[in-house]
């Protein structure tokens, strides 16, 4: 079964991380336990879609409330499909799509990324 990822929007200033498997033993060698990975403050995975940024007020026409204006404007973010986050898990919300876990996470509980071509 294929999982199509490109049904899924990602709003605002959000992005979508598959997560990576850590160490299943100690530096010592002892195993740890299963979910304990899960429990960690600090999660790392890879971003798989990120959302338009931050949405940013418009005042073309000297009224911000004004519904007839629809033009929205983002500010982008600083992390790109494709970089390993490293991220709280406290601000992360976890979901299974197509029996897969994922994690919905802020850019503002991402901590760094790691990303192989820099600009």
């Amino acid at each position: 079964m294929k999982i199509d990822l490109d049904k899924l929007i990602v709003i605002g200033d959000r992005v979508l991380i598959k997560p990576i498997g850590g160490a299943d033993k100690t530096k010592s060698g002892l195993y740890l336990p299963a979910g304990y990975k899960e429990k960690e403050e600090i999660q790392k995975g890879y971003i798989l879609k990120c959302g338009p940024g931050y949405a940013l007020p418009s005042f073309d026409d000297g009224e911000a409330w004004n519904p007839q204006n629809k033009n929205t404007n983002y500010l982008p973010l600083q992390v790109k499909t494709g970089d390993l986050a490293i991220f709280l898990q406290k601000g992360a919300t976890e979901i299974k799509y197509n029996g897969e876990k994922y994690y919905i996470v802020p850019q503002n509980a991402i901590l760094l990324v790691e990303r192989d071509d820099f600009e």
